[in-house]
C-alpha cells in the first residue's frame, strides 16, 4: 500500500495548484485578482474532481489527519465555487442555455450516442413490424387505445392529437408538460439501477413511438400524423434522449466509480448531469407549447409544418453541436 508520504509527494502539486486557483477565484470575486474564466475554471473543475478522489482514498486508508483536513478544506471551497451559485436570475439561466448546456451535451457525447441508438433502433424495428402486420399494435396497446389513436389523428379531427377529455389546447399544453416530464424523469432516474432503467425506458418509449407510427401509417393517416409530430419532436425526442444520456452517466458512475466510493462517484455524476436536466426541462416546455398550439392546428397546411420542422431540427442540432464553443 502507498505510504502517506508517497501519496503526498505524488499528488501534492495538484493540491497546491487547486488551492492557488481557489484563492485566485476568491480574489477575483472580491475584485483584487482577475483570472481567465475559461482556462482557470476548467482546470479548477478537473483538479477538484481529482482532489475528491484523493480525499476518498485518504479516508479509506486512514491517512494522517493533516492530509485529510487539507483535502476536505480545499474540496469544500472548490465545491462552493463550482456548484453553489449564489445567483439564479436571468444572467445565470442565459449562461446555462447559451453555454453550459450544449457544452455538457458534447462532453457526454458517448452517453448521448448510446441513448440515441437505444431509442431509435426499437422505434424503426417496431414501426416496420407493425406496418407489415398491423395486428401487432395490440401487443403494445389495447384495442380501445388503438381506436382512440385513429380518432385523434383522423383528418376530420377538430384538433389533431387531442384526447377526448380535453376541450382546449391549453388543457393539452398542461397534459403534454406532465407527460413529457414524466417520461424524461423515468429515463433519467432509471440510471440509478446501474443504467438498466434508462436503457429500458428509452427502448420502451422508442417501441411505443414506432408502433404508433407504423399503425397510423398503415391506416392511411401518415399525412396527419407526421405533420403533427415533425416540429415538436425536434425538442421532445431530443430531450428524452438527453435525459436517458444523463441517466446512463449515473449508471456508469455506479458501475465504475474509479478510485472514489460509489456514493461519491454518484454525487459527482449527478452534479455533472444537472446541467443536462436544466436544458432538457427547457426543451420539454418548448416542445409542449409547440405540440399544443402549432402541431395540433388543422388549418396549417402540412407543407408549412414540414418546412418549420426542418428549421427546428436544424436549429436544435446546430445549437447542440456549435453553441458555446467560443464562450468564456
Amino acid at each position: 500500500m502507498m505510504t502517506p508520504l508517497r501519496f503526498e509527494q505524488m499528488y501534492g502539486a495538484d493540491w497546491s495548484e487547486l488551492e492557488a486557483l481557489v484563492d485566485a477565484a476568491l480574489g477575483r470575486k472580491s475584485g483584487t485578482t482577475r483570472i481567465r474564466t475559461a482556462d482557470s475554471g476548467a482546470r479548477l473543475a478537473v483538479l477538484y474532481r481529482r482532489a475528491c478522489e484523493h480525499l476518498a482514498l485518504a479516508r479509506a486508508r486512514a491517512y494522517p489527519p493533516y492530509i485529510v483536513d487539507r483535502l476536505e478544506r480545499v474540496t469544500a471551497t472548490a465545491h462552493q465555487l463550482i456548484y453553489q451559485q449564489h445567483e439564479f436570475g436571468a444572467a445565470r439561466i442565459t449562461r446555462i442555455l447559451a453555454v453550459e448546456f450544449p457544452r455538457s451535451v458534447r462532453r457526454h457525447r458517448g452517453y448521448v450516442a448510446v441513448a440515441t441508438a437505444t431509442f431509435l433502433v426499437p422505434t424503426i424495428v417496431i414501426a416496420l413490424l407493425v406496418y407489415w402486420r398491423p395486428e401487432l399494435i395490440l401487443s403494445v396497446v389495447s384495442s380501445e387505445t388503438a381506436a382512440q389513436f385513429e380518432e385523434m389523428y383522423s383528418s376530420s379531427a377538430e384538433s389533431i392529437g387531442r384526447t377526448r377529455n380535453a376541450s382546449t389546447d391549453w388543457i393539452m399544453f398542461g397534459y403534454y408538460i406532465r407527460n413529457n416530464i414524466g417520461v424524461a424523469f423515468q429515463c433519467f432516474a432509471g440510471g440509478l439501477f446501474a443504467g438498466l432503467g434508462s436503457l429500458f425506458f428509452l427502448a420502451y418509449n422508442g417501441a411505443f413511438s414506432g408502433a404508433l407510427a407504423g399503425y397510423l401509417t398503415e391506416r392511411g393517416m401518415s399525412s396527419t400524423f407526421y405533420s403533427f409530430v415533425a416540429t415538436h419532436s425536434a425538442f421532445e425526442l431530443t430531450a428524452i434522449v438527453l435525459s436517458g444520456a444523463a441517466g446512463l452517466r449515473l449508471g456508469h458512475a455506479l458501475l465504475a466509480p474509479g478510485r472514489a466510493t460509489r456514493v461519491q462517484a454518484l454525487v459527482v455524476a449527478a452534479r455533472e448531469s444537472a446541467v443536462l436536466i436544466y436544458g432538457v426541462t427547457a426543451m420539454l416546455l418548448v416542445a409542449a407549447a409547440v405540440e399544443a398550439f402549432w402541431s395540433s392546428a388543422q388549418w396549417l397546411p402540412p407543407g408549412l409544418k414540414y418546412s418549420v420542422a426542418a428549421v427546428c431540427w436544424a436549429c436544435v442540432l446546430g445549437y447542440l453541436t456549435l453553441q458555446g464553443r467560443r464562450a468564456g
